[in-house]
């Protein structure tokens, strides 16, 4: 086997390592939610202390749209966590989800106007996850041990 075919099967099992733990993280993120699914009103809490200190187009994001749509985001954000975990960490169309995660992150960070400070760029939530999302995202296809191949 040449050295590009083995540099590509690390690769690949490098992130497949990456979606596993991401994936943990992810769905821990959600467990951590559960409560949502019955009490929406602890996202809205949380989407009105964001918008008390909120930059004027965060602000508009955070009181046209993501307030008023509270008790539906609050599901979604908990489902969507928790099915996207358990996809990363199976290897369930990777890039797919780490895509789709990717956004759901970035919409969060928005929202709470952290993405345009430079504590962001030392929060564990920010770049690292971001990263990895991309990474996988970019590379995640055919990974090993993966569902989808």
């Amino acid at each position: 086997m040449g050295s590009s075919a083995m540099s590509g099967g690390s690769s690949a099992a490098a992130l497949r390592v990456l979606a596993v733990l991401l994936g943990v993280f992810i769905l821990s993120m959600g467990i951590d939610k559960r409560a949502w699914l019955t009490d929406s009103g602890m996202l809205l809490g949380l989407l009105q202390e964001w918008s008390a200190s909120a930059g004027a187009i965060n602000r508009w994001y955070l009181e046209t749209i993501a307030i008023p749509g509270a008790p539906v985001f609050a599901r979604l954000v908990l489902f969507g966590e928790l099915a996207a975990g358990l996809a990363l960490i199976c290897g369930f169309r990777v890039r797919l989800t780490a895509t789709l995660t990717l956004l759901m992150v970035l919409n969060f960070h928005y929202a709470s106007d952290v993405i345009f400070h430079y504590s962001y760029f030392i929060n564990a939530y920010g770049f690292p996850v971001m990263g990895g999302l991309l990474a996988l995202a970019l590379g995640g296809k055919r990974l090993p041990l993966s569902l989808s191949g």
